[in-house]
């Protein structure tokens, strides 16, 4: 369980190898995460890479092999992660594809990954996550989305509804949590410059991967439901929900 300060002691990552993912891992186990269970494509560099700097920093480190277009997987690498060794006290989901708007309109097929892998293994992950969350009485399931998902953008509304569809999910999988001793938090960073986003100019109020890393464990601390990085994004997000759609519609591509 949780140590007196409220920090976890046991996570799973889904998507493991992520940049965000590797931040958060070795910032956890720098502190009192002493079992660190990284999920992710077999043979992984970066999923190796991320085992290899929790461990340096003092965990215990197991990786599991994860599929995020497979729905069996999804299933299979959650509850390994809690039968091979306990309760765990936070669950991460931080796998996701940016994809590309202009093939997703051209291919629909492209677009079916993103959906995939962004909404359907969410849903998969965090229904059989909170199955076994509520069984053992206590834990967080913690979930990366985006500020995207606030309003769909005509400019990648492929991407931008997965996170608004991811969004919806969470809230109602939160409410349905109440009262079991477990919890939902929802991440919503704006632009996160990194191997996803190379090549792009960054937007405004643009993070990285360890600002978003250290703004999860703030709201961790704090006990928030919903994590804005940066926090301004907060604003932002209750702005675009109120403009008026003409004005919306003309927003930079």
């Amino acid at each position: 369980m949780n140590d007196a300060l409220g920090r976890p002691q046991s996570v799973l990552v889904l998507g493991g190898g992520s940049e965000i993912a590797r931040a958060l891992t070795a910032r956890l186990a720098q502190t009192r995460t002493r079992r660190v269970v990284l999920a992710g494509r077999p043979g992984s560099v970066h999923l190796a890479d991320a085992a290899a700097e929790a461990a340096a920093a003092g965990a215990e480190v197991h990786t599991i092999d994860f599929d995020a277009t497979d729905p069996t997987s999804v299933v299979a690498a959650v509850d390994r992660a809690f039968d091979d060794g306990g309760d765990l006290d936070l669950v991460v989901i931080a796998f996701g594809v940016l994809g590309d708007q202009a093939a997703a309109e051209a291919d629909p097929l492209a677009a079916t990954e993103v959906t995939t892998v962004n909404y359907v293994a969410t849903v998969t992950a965090g229904l059989a996550a909170a199955r076994r969350l509520r069984a053992q009485g206590h834990g967080t399931l913690l979930a990366l989305s985006s500020i995207a998902g606030a309003r769909v953008r005509r400019a990648n509304f492929v991407y931008g509804s997965t996170k608004a569809g991811m969004d919806g999910f969470l809230e109602g999988l939160a409410d349905a949590m109440a009262g079991s001793g477990a919890r939902v938090v929802i991440v919503r960073p704006g632009f996160v410059t990194g191997r996803m986003t190379a090549g792009m100019d960054p937007a405004p109020f643009a993070t990285d991967a360890e600002g978003v890393a250290d703004a999860i464990l703030r709201g961790l601390a704090r006990g928030n439901d919903v994590v804005y990085v940066p926090p301004v994004l907060r604003w932002v997000w209750i702005a675009f929900r109120h403009l008026p759609r003409a004005a919306w519609r003309r927003m930079p591509r």
